[in-house]
């Protein structure tokens, strides 16, 4: 008889409410009770645990097997006994506090057994107050990995293992960690798993706050306990992975996270004597994985961070640690100091002569947000106009410099355009307590496609519209469109207009998901021909002698005159007629041809538009003749065929055969 398809395995200490219903929430699963084992470890409780796992085994029979052992101090204990019990193909470790989705499980093993991955991380969601990881569940991974995704920032074990991985590797729970001992446990299982996936369209875990904020990783506190897991995490990412992107990627998490976690939360209540003591710590731990080139990675603030730790400067480091805290909780913008096309954030001791603190720990010009506005997109034959408003945030608007920039997307040619600059009194006075004005942050733009390529019409292609943001010697670039009026019209629209000496589609949409301008010319994606269509043929009411084709045109124009009918006979004579705007219907036209000026031959012909054209509609065999005379001698027009195809035929009556006919 197989084994269960997943052991879940709880560590159980002093874990009342909680207990009840993080196990029945196992129970419940829609994978099933056959296809499940429950393994929970008491871990020496002394509150209600112990006799409320007593009932539940009644409840559960054959589902859950309870375990006793004195108290270890900490989940690695109870977990290891656990795995050593397990006998599922796969293992999700369970805090007794939290309690799964219906589904998680179901999901998470097809997700696994669909893509041959060693783990699964199931979308976390935080409740009674407790933050959940998110980054990593932005969307579905059916198979990544640890090097290209977010999933190396959350080394929690409550994830789905396969336990072939962990017994090919021996991988256990350290015994002597009592904080960072799942980050060990975790980031061991990432590096050597073959896949990861991500369930991010279900919430699969429910990770709970305790009333009493008993969660043991909240209850341990102190600089020492924290500091002795990080150097072995350090050593882990030494000894597997080698120096290089993938190494930065993981040293990433560990300068940031861990390194802000430790000052703000646990080394500046210490007394002074272990703070310096933990801060040189500190400073031995990330020096290894700490290098110039990853200052690109870190945010000003982190860099900072790590460039008063390694120096071990305890007092501004404190100080920072305030500031930052303060921000955090004021969500005040914090003012720049613009100088030599750089923007650096006014951090305490910035360009301090005691400190020389170098200014790339200040640097956030990279970082510089965008604001921006239309409040006009609209295109008039070959000219774009728009107009709105646009800043750099923190950065008042003086020397205003924005440019207009159109980029083909295929081939990256670019032209950049000069703006009109505007006033906008008041703007920002809503934001950031009205620090920093923007009063000349509005621009108007206006681009004749014909002219815009350095006099020249612009070329065919997609051509995406930017803003060169610019004031006080700084430029960002930024896509516009996605910020708008609500009377800025955002639907594609297409016309065809003439630059030169030739007609052109052109196309003003947004693009999805984003809803960015951009100009189609040359039909890239927007094609003209499902604009026009061809519905009817028949013998005008008001004029039995003439031809009316009938249609219907979406585009948004088109030069007047040009759409027209186009009629050729097989004797090489031709003709063309002007369509119409059909009375009192909106893009309805039509096409009359008087045939008694057409010569006598087959004909049939097709609607033109420039270079385009769409075939006229078949005349009907059922449509009667039109009769008429031309010099006193009687002619007529009637449907017929031609090598096969409908034609028109337009002909001189033959007076003798015309009798015997009648005569017969």
């Amino acid at each position: 008889m197989p084994g269960p398809t997943v052991s879940v395995i709880i560590a159980a200490y002093n874990a009342m409410p909680y207990l009840t219903r993080c196990v029945a929430s196992v129970a419940e699963q829609t994978i099933g009770r056959d296809r499940l084992e429950v393994i929970v470890v008491d871990d020496g409780s002394t509150d209600g645990t112990t006799a409320e796992l007593e009932r539940l085994e009644g409840l559960y029979p054959g589902l859950l097997r309870v375990f006793h052992q004195a108290n270890s101090g900490g989940p690695s204990a109870p977990r290891n006994a656990g795995l050593a019990h397990a006998t599922g193909t796969f293992v999700f470790f369970l805090d007794a506090d939290d309690h799964l989705g219906p589904e998680a499980l179901a999901r998470m093993v097809a997700m696994a057994e669909e893509n041959g991955t060693d783990i699964v991380l199931g979308k976390m969601v935080g409740v009674g107050g407790r933050g959940a990881p998110a980054s990593m569940f932005k969307r579905n991974q059916p198979r990544t990995d640890v090097f290209s995704s977010r999933v190396y920032w959350t080394l929690n074990p409550m994830k789905l293992f396969r336990r072939e991985l962990l017994e090919r590797h021996r991988l256990r729970f350290p015994t002597d960690l009592a904080i960072g001992e799942d980050q060990l446990f975790v980031g061991a299982a990432y590096l050597h798993a073959s896949g990861i996936s991500v369930v991010a369209d279900y919430d699969c875990l429910y990770w709970v706050l305790r009333e009493d904020e008993g969660n043991i990783t909240r209850r341990l506190t102190g600089s020492e306990r924290r500091l002795r897991f990080l150097p072995r995490m350090v050593d882990l990412i030494l000894d597997t992975v080698p120096p290089g992107p993938g190494r930065d990627h993981l040293a990433h998490r560990h300068l940031t996270v861990e390194v802000q976690q430790l000052l703000a939360d646990q080394l500046v209540h210490e007394p002074r004597e272990v703070q310096e003591k933990m801060l040189a710590q500190l400073a031995d731990a990330i020096e290894p994985l700490w290098h110039e080139g990853m200052n690109d990675r870190l945010s000003a603030m982190a860099r900072l961070r790590l460039h008063l730790v390694r120096r071990r400067m305890l007092d501004e480091l404190l100080e920072v640690v305030a500031f930052e805290k303060e921000l955090g909780r004021t969500k005040a913008a914090t003012p720049l100091l613009v100088d030599q096309g750089r923007a650096l954030a006014r951090y305490p001791y910035l360009r301090d002569p005691d400190r020389r603190i170098p200014d790339s720990c200040y640097d956030v010009t990279a970082q510089l947000g965008t604001r921006h506005h239309l409040t006009r997109a609209e295109l008039q034959g070959t000219v774009l106009h728009l107009a709105g408003h646009a800043y750099l945030h923190r950065v008042e608007t003086r020397d205003v410099s924005t440019d207009l920039v159109l980029r083909e997307r295929g081939s990256a040619v670019e032209y950049r355009l000069p703006v009109t600059h505007t006033a906008t009194p008041g703007l920002g006075a809503g934001e950031d307590e009205g620090r920093f004005a923007y009063d000349r942050a509005g621009f108007e733009a206006v681009v004749d496609i014909a002219t815009a390529a350095g006099g020249k019409p612009l070329g065919d292609g997609l051509w995406d519209i930017s803003l060169a943001v610019g004031a006080q010697g700084l430029s960002k670039e930024v896509r516009i469109g996605s910020k708008r009026s609500a009377d800025v019209f955002a639907k594609a629209s297409t016309r065809v207009v003439a630059t030169g000496d030739a007609l052109r589609a052109v196309t003003l949409y947004t693009t999805t998901p984003h809803g960015n301008f951009t100009l189609d010319l040359g039909e890239a994606k927007h094609r003209v021909a499902p604009h026009i269509g061809l519905d009817d043929v028949r013998w005008a009411a008001d004029a039995p002698t003439e031809l009316e084709f009938t249609g219907r045109c979406t585009l948004t124009e088109y030069p007047e005159g040009e759409l027209r009918a186009v009629l050729t006979s097989d004797r090489g004579d031709s003709a063309g007629y002007p369509a119409r705007p059909a009375p009192g219907a909106d893009g309805r036209f039509v096409v009359r041809v008087p045939v008694t000026g057409l010569p006598a031959g087959l004909w049939n012909g097709h609607v033109r538009l420039g270079p385009w054209q769409w075939p006229l509609p078949h005349v009907p065999a059922a449509l009667p003749p039109a009769k008429w005379r031309r010099r006193a001698l009687p002619w007529y027009a009637k449907p017929a065929r031609h090598e096969g195809t409908p034609a028109l035929r337009i002909a001189r009556t033959e007076l003798v055969r015309a009798l015997a006919r009648r005569l017969r």
